[in-house]
């Protein structure tokens, strides 16, 4: 069916309501004066006749009308009546609902949030963080560690020794698969809530002061598994612990309750627990939950710097953040800032920025297309070229090479070369 924007469509609509009512009414009226006419004189029985038989002209000509509108809205005739149903209802939406190409460089999507920690902090809830392999979750958990405060403790079975650099080693707790060593600390943070529940009674907030501590748990999922105090450590953590300055982020791949080791108790997870969710588990929650597709390429286009933060985007880029990307330098009077050469093992890179890059360098300078990208890599089969394209844009919006062209023209070209301020 052609596609109709929803004014024009419930003037279709509209129209043809008005035609039917017109017809039904003169099919009585004409019945009507039949009827007066039988009953009535020689003189009015002519009269009425007359008016019968103009009546029934009149009627030919809103017939042949609607026989012309019904041609125009052929599909919608066809449809099912919960096709009908369905197709009406569109009819009647606003055009803000209506899916639409955006220009995703100067579109912004509203409710967007700008400062998940004022946004987090305002809701009084700690973090569940919903992300995979090369989204950004450390990144985002150092910068928020950073900013709510606290001493920090990881609890990670599957830590690598690169993981979690910024840490004391010693506050990195369960590396290679030790969860004994998970189930006593967690068993011990419940200790201490306890001792700090004594202390705030007795003194007041004052008696806690210094005791502020964020907490880490990694791969949770895996955690309610193997150590039996993981349940009960999130369930008193989630309802108590930001009165007692002790703040929780809990890491997994899937945003259920029963994920999270609250089976049957949704409302614990939902009124305790900001949900951010990176990469794709952002872009999906826009598709299939928010129904919103210009969202979920708005999402795409930013990269790692846009997700969601419960059912609203979010804009941070924590690209640059704690990382010396930029080296500086006076040479005679004037400041230059020395970009470093792009390189595929540069942190804050995911997988497929990385295969990107390194053929992108291959080719030396030359502008590299989505098409020989997916011809070069089956990492890339599942993806479309527009998904590529996406990528190259966010490569380039970081500083990491550059765009050339527009539409399915675009390509992408490393930039090697220095730049003077």
């Amino acid at each position: 069916m052609k596609e109709l924007h929803p004014s024009e469509m419930v003037e279709r609509v509209r129209d043809l309501i008005v035609i039917k009512t017109a017809i039904y009414s003169l099919l009585a009226l004409s019945i009507a004066t039949v009827t007066t006419a039988a009953i009535s004189n020689k003189p009015i029985k002519r009269w009425l006749a007359s008016s019968s038989f103009g009546l029934a002209i009149i009627g030919c000509g809103v017939k042949a009308l609607e026989r012309e509108k019904k041609e125009s809205f052929k599909e919608l005739k066809q449809a099912s009546s919960q096709g009908w149903r369905s197709l009406l209802a569109q009819s009647f939406l606003p055009a803000s609902k209506v899916s639409a190409t955006i220009d995703l460089a100067t579109w912004v999507p509203p409710n967007l949030v700008t400062n998940p920690v004022e946004y987090i902090q305002k809701k009084q809830k700690h973090v569940a963080l919903i992300g995979g392999t090369g989204d950004g979750k450390s990144t985002f958990t150092q910068y928020l560690s950073s900013t709510v405060g606290g001493k920090v403790i990881v609890y990670d079975s599957d830590a690598k020794p690169t993981d979690w650099e910024w840490l004391e080693q010693r506050d990195v707790i369960g590396r290679k698969g030790n969860f004994g060593a998970i189930n006593d600390a967690m068993a011990g943070d419940l200790a201490t809530l306890e001792e700090l529940v004594c202390l705030r009674g007795d003194g007041g907030d004052d008696a806690i002061a210094g005791r502020e501590r964020f907490l880490i748990a990694e791969e949770f999922p895996i955690l309610t598994d193997e150590c039996e105090s993981a349940p009960i450590w999130l369930k008193k953590h989630a309802k108590r612990g930001r009165r007692y300055k002790q703040f929780i982020l809990v890491i997994a791949q899937n945003d259920t309750a029963e994920n999270f080791g609250l089976q049957g108790d949704k409302g614990t997870f939902y009124s305790c627990f900001c949900l951010v969710r990176l990469g794709s588990f952002g872009y999906d929650h826009a598709r299939t939950k928010l129904k919103d597709t210009n969202l979920e390429q708005w999402l795409k286009a930013g990269g790692k710097k846009r997700f969601m933060v419960d059912d609203r985007p979010c804009e941070l880029d924590l690209s640059n953040w704690g990382v010396g990307s930029r080296e500086l330098r006076v040479d005679s009077g004037e400041l230059t800032v020395q970009l470093p050469i792009p390189d595929s093992q540069s942190p804050g890179l995911n997988e497929y920025e990385k295969a990107i890059l390194d053929m992108a360098q291959e080719i030396k300078g030359d502008v590299l297309k989505a098409r020989a990208v997916k011809q070069n890599s089956r990492l890339f089969d599942s993806m479309t070229p527009e998904d590529i394209r996406i990528i190259f844009q966010n490569l380039a919006d970081r500083g990491i090479g550059e765009v050339s062209g527009s539409g399915n023209r675009l390509g992408f070209t490393v930039c090697t070369t220095s730049t003077d301020t």
